[in-house]
């Protein structure tokens, strides 16, 4: 890709940006929030025009635009940041959309679904062609995506932020499917804002900032803190665990007993105190989504019981569990956490519509200052806010669903996966926001995929697996996220 220019509404987003990836090479694309990876990529694969420049692809060179079919035909695959998905339909016919296989004028499901299985086969993945997408964990998306990509037998894969919903053990079957293409001369472009990743698989790094190209440099060449420093501008810590503390006070905050749920809980027991921090651990599918909903009343409650202060607790509907002053930033922020067809302002000011009243009217003015306030706050990307929020990068996205909520004053913050697809530099300010809640006595649900996360912020651990609580831990002992890991593995064992 060579000196490609870009622009929305007048806004330039990509300027003269160069980029380009070998036949058997791992180059990781790296940046901060809103510097263009996404939108490069797109006009890659076809998604996007260009306004100059030229692609080339294996030998093919476009002097013009790439549209999606000849980008799929040049052998471009993509596996973006947002599903594309059909819930409603089966992993199968997923895949094979715009491609399916037939037997005389019907469909041939049977080939279809071997076909699948293989692919799955390669994942290490055991679902069933037939099952409804609409029915798996987001982690399971973000697998049937990649092999919807690599049923296109692409030579060139784009993986965006492809390890975001993946627990550790599929992320390393991950790498080892990465490596296994890479060795049959396909060329893979990983986006990635996290360091560890792009150092086991990449072997070269491009750092876009502000929407021009920064560095290009072999991974052997480069230093973490000189790639941090490239995508947020200056130099940050690296993820350090977080002093030990004791809570603020004794008061449990949240209660569960013997919580059964209709989606899959079937014996958890936990607490949340004031002023601490629990991180909610275990494998994707362990069931710590689901112990979210029911307690923000997403899901029922079969048996069991909560308690919020001491009281009784059995929200009905999410509006219980606001009024009772918790938030949730959920697993799925496309889903679940944003109005994506709403603008920025409306989604950041869609809780806070009681703080913009004046004499029982709106006020403009109001929620112009709080919005602005919140944009900066949290380094939303954005250049007027009245723009439609699916526009925005998935970080950016990410910040909106974060600071809706922080203005509400909790008692208690559930955050699940709060850090997905947003910059180093950024995840850092969102975990300092996480303690400084927890020293204000807030009480703190912390879930995450990288366990160097919750070694930075959490005050203990509660373990699931299977639906149910399998241990606790504290966090004295558990230094770095080797620590963890083994600690999570000897709970599970224990409790077998």
């Amino acid at each position: 890709m060579s000196h490609i220019r870009k622009s929305f509404s007048g806004i330039t987003v990509l300027d003269d940006v160069s980029f380009e990836v070998k036949s058997g090479e791992v180059h990781a694309l790296a940046g901060g929030n809103g510097a263009g990876k996404s939108t490069l990529m797109k006009i890659l694969q076809g998604v996007y025009s260009l306004d100059s420049g030229q692609v080339t692809i294996c030998g093919t060179t476009f002097n013009g635009s790439v549209s999606i079919a000849e980008a799929r035909q040049a052998g471009v695959g993509m596996v973006f940041q947002e599903f594309s998905l059909v819930p409603t339909m089966s992993i199968a016919q997923n895949i094979f959309m715009g491609s399916e296989k037939l037997q005389g004028v019907f469909l041939d499901k049977q080939a279809m679904n071997r076909a699948t299985v293989q692919l799955l086969n390669r994942l290490d993945v055991d679902l069933h062609p037939d099952t409804e997408v609409g029915e798996l964990s987001t982690g399971y998306w973000q697998l049937t995506e990649i092999a919807k990509a690599l049923h296109a037998n692409a030579r060139v894969l784009i993986l965006d932020e492809p390890t975001a919903s993946l627990s550790a053990t599929e992320t390393q079957t991950l790498f080892d499917l990465i490596r296994n293409l890479k060795s049959q001369g396909i060329g893979i472009i990983y986006i990635s804002h996290r360091m560890d990743e792009i150092r086991q698989i990449a072997d070269r790094i491009t750092i876009l900032r502000n929407g021009r190209n920064y560095l290009t440099s072999d991974l052997d060449s480069i230093s973490d803190e000189e790639i941090i420093a490239g995508i947020v501008g200056h130099q940050t810590d690296n993820l350090s665990k977080r002093e030990s503390r004791v809570c603020l006070n004794d008061e449990v905050l949240l209660k569960l007993d013997h919580l059964h749920t209709e989606n899959g809980v079937e014996n958890v027991s936990l607490e949340v105190h004031r002023g601490e921090v629990v991180g909610l651990a275990g494998l994707m599918g362990s069931g710590r989504t689901e112990v979210t909903r029911a307690i923000f009343g997403v899901d029922r409650v079969t048996s069991g019981s909560m308690t919020l202060s001491g009281k009784t607790y059995s929200p009905k509907r999410p509006q219980e569990a606001i009024a009772n002053n918790i938030s949730l930033v959920p697993e799925d922020r496309r889903e679940q956490g944003l109005f994506t067809g709403h603008s920025v302002c409306d989604n950041l000011v869609i809780t806070r519509y009681d703080e913009c009243e004046r004499a029982g009217l709106l006020s403009n003015k109001s929620i112009e200052t709080l919005v602005d306030n919140l944009v900066k706050g949290f380094s939303i990307k954005v250049d007027d806010t009245k723009t439609e929020a699916y526009r925005l990068s998935g970080g950016n996205q990410q910040k909106i669903v974060i600071a809706k909520w922080l203005g509400k004053d909790p008692d208690l913050f559930i955050m699940d996966e709060p850090t997905a697809g947003i910059d180093i530099g950024t995840k850092r300010e969102v975990l300092d926001q996480v303690a400084k809640l927890a020293e204000q006595g807030k009480g703190v649900l912390f879930i995450s995929s990288e366990l160097s996360e919750m070694v930075a912020v959490c005050d203990r651990y509660v373990v699931m697996k299977h639906g149910r609580t399998v241990g606790e831990l504290p966090a004295e002992g558990i230094n770095n996220e080797a620590d963890l890991q083994l600690a999570i593995q000897h709970s599970g064992t224990l409790n077998k």
